[in-house]
């Protein structure tokens, strides 16, 4: 299945999916002060990045539904940043899957968002092709 005709239940796993994997990741990171700072920061984000998608799929308009598929596309886009960050900051860490999986939900949300702006969306669809 091409990842943007996904349904909102598999995207919602993905999301949740991705939540676990980066909590795991930062239960396993180096000890540091900076290292605690960046990761609360990335479980803070990642973990948004569901919960407002679960909360796109029960909006009340079309307008609530737009607002927070925007809400997870920019907290998938945080949790992008503090990924390269770690990276940046941590040579020898591994943070390749994750940061392929949260660029392929980017490119998701903004399809999502792209359908939304030209019209082809509606509110009981949640914006699927």
């Amino acid at each position: 299945m091409n990842i943007v005709q996904e349904r909102p239940q598999q995207l919602e796993e993905r999301t949740i999916d991705f939540a676990v994997s980066v909590i795991s990741f930062c239960k396993g990171l180096p000890q540091s002060p900076e290292n605690k700072i960046i990761s609360n920061q990335l479980i803070r984000s990642a973990t948004s990045i569901g919960a407002n998608y679960t909360e796109a799929n029960n909006a009340a308009s079309r307008i609530d539904f737009r607002n927070k598929i925007y809400i997870c596309k920019k907290e998938a886009s945080e949790s992008r940043y503090w990924l390269k960050v770690l990276t940046k900051t941590n040579s020898n860490l591994q943070t390749s899957e994750l940061i392929d999986e949260i660029s392929q939900l980017i490119f998701i949300l903004q399809k999502i968002v792209s359908t939304m702006k030209i019209g082809k969306c509606k509110i009981n669809e949640k914006c699927k092709k």
